[in-house]
């Protein structure tokens, strides 16, 4: 990620008490999305708004068998992904995501 400064905005805007979204594009923590690579899958999720939502889909997603990676592209107060690579069970996935209190989408 390049180093570019970025202006802190008043919660006002919709981030939260820990961080706000990029002014330019309202998205914190973006990553360019690309084709997915094989033996991924990619989970719609509502309710992420900030770096701790992100680490805590990512620590729960973690520990689900079979996934060896994990990738949030957090979308403030939209729809978030949530891409794992490796062979893993969707409902896993979309329970792990439940229980770090966040809602997949079908």
């Amino acid at each position: 990620m390049a180093n570019t400064p970025r202006t802190l905005l008043p919660m006002a805007t919709g981030g939260c008490a820990c961080c706000t979204p990029d002014p330019a594009t309202g998205r914190h923590e973006t990553r360019s999305i690309t084709e997915p690579a094989p033996g991924t899958t990619t989970y719609r999720v509502d309710g992420m708004t900030c770096g701790h939502c992100v680490a805590s889909v990512t620590r729960q997603v973690a520990t689900v068998p079979g996934a060896s990676a994990v990738e949030v592209d957090l979308t403030s107060g939209g729809v978030s992904t949530v891409t794992v690579t490796g062979p893993v069970d969707p409902d896993e996935v979309r329970a792990a995501i439940t229980k770090a209190g966040y809602l997949p989408r079908s």
